[in-house]
């Protein structure tokens, strides 16, 4: 019998399967080839504590150690610049606000990316105190600790029956059946199925799309150290990767859960917002891509025992947030199981909390 089966083998599941397996024997279950495949494996990859709703700072900045330390640590220098002009002061001024930025001066910003277009930009945000996250070395990290407390780690095995038992749950899937004590819903963009399959009442998450282009370093710049790039109202952003860059129209489009791709009018559209912004043009792409972002309704994430079928626990609703705050937010599923009140507060708590939705 195992304790502690999760569905789901991206970053929610996969966190929470190593910090579980420090309280019983855990399963992970993956339909993909490999962990990380879908959301996880899309990712913008930034760990920036001022970035989300209040419950998803506090899981930011309660993660922030573990990403810098434990394993050696998982983050490199980034930092993060709004570029702002007199059409989007307003919203310039809210995200400078809420992400906690100084000003910089627009001959500062020039000197650390050459290209923006001064004729548009007239006001610049700064946060030093951004990074990357090597997103495959913190999978693989939690993965080997799961290995390491004697559970395991299943791909190809996606599940096609659960079934509630005497004893907890049996769990079918195109690999074998399994029976276990709990169930973690950690399917991401599935979760809502996941429930359905379980006898379990959804919680209405949304899947919602967004794309990306891999495009040359423009100008055949050294862009290393270059900052991420910000819209206002993020309505745009642009990232160094591996000596080149992403760029995303951080849209937001309602879709079904499925081996998501990118829109290409909506591709397009951020391309040009983006290109309004720089003096180099993008001619061509390297390649592009979308994930999809999964919300709970209140776009907080949702931690924990289902209040009707407490053996069925919650790590849902990451959104962009999965990376950054998996340290602390598998630590708190974890805590909730054994009974221990972590470094979270009361509020936080209950904002994450699966009984917020009322179920009964």
């Amino acid at each position: 019998m195992i304790d502690f089966l999760v569905i789901g083998g991206g970053i929610a599941g996969v966190s929470a399967a190593a910090r579980l397996s420090h309280l019983g024997v855990v399963t992970v279950l993956e339909r993909e080839t490999g962990l990380g495949y879908h959301a996880s494996g899309r990712s913008a990859a930034l760990f920036e504590e001022t970035y989300g709703k209040p419950s998803v700072i506090a899981l930011n900045r309660a993660s922030h150690a573990y990403h810098a330390t434990a394993n050696g640590g998982v983050l490199s220098p980034r930092g993060l610049m709004l570029l702002g002009s007199a059409e989007t002061a307003d919203a310039f001024a809210a995200d400078l606000l809420s992400m906690e930025m100084e000003e910089m001066p627009l001959a500062d910003a020039v000197a650390r990316v050459p290209i923006l277009q001064t004729d548009v930009i007239d006001r610049i945000g700064y946060h030093e105190a951004t990074w990357d996250i090597d997103t495959d070395r913190l999978i693989q990290n939690f993965a080997a600790e799961v290995r390491k407390n004697r559970g395991t780690v299943q791909t190809k095995a996606e599940v096609t029956a659960i079934t509630r038992t005497a004893t907890g749950w049996q769990v079918t899937t195109t690999a074998q059946v399994f029976e276990a004590r709990h169930i973690v819903n950690a399917a991401g963009a599935w979760v809502d199925v996941i429930a359905t399959m379980a006898g379990v009442a959804p919680l209405g998450f949304t899947p919602l799309r967004r794309s990306m282009a891999r495009i040359p370093a423009p100008g055949g710049h050294d862009i290393s150290a270059w900052p991420m790039l910000f819209g206002p109202g993020e309505d745009w952003y642009a990232k160094p990767d591996a000596g080149a860059l992403i760029v995303s129209p951080a849209e937001e489009h309602l879709t079904e859960p499925h081996d998501a791709w990118a829109d290409d009018m909506v591709l397009a559209e951020g391309i040009a917002r983006y290109e309004a912004h720089v003096t180099e043009p993008v001619t061509r792409l390297l390649t592009s891509w979308a994930g999809l972002r999964t919300f709970a309704p209140d776009r907080q994430l949702v931690l924990g025992p289902d209040p009707a079928e407490p053996t069925f626990l919650w790590c849902a609703g990451q959104g962009g947030y999965g990376f950054q705050t998996s340290p602390a937010a598998s630590q708190h599923l974890a805590d909730l199981v054994s009974g221990v009140t972590g470094p979270l507060d009361a509020q936080t708590r209950a904002a994450l909390s699966p009984a917020r939705f009322g179920k009964s």
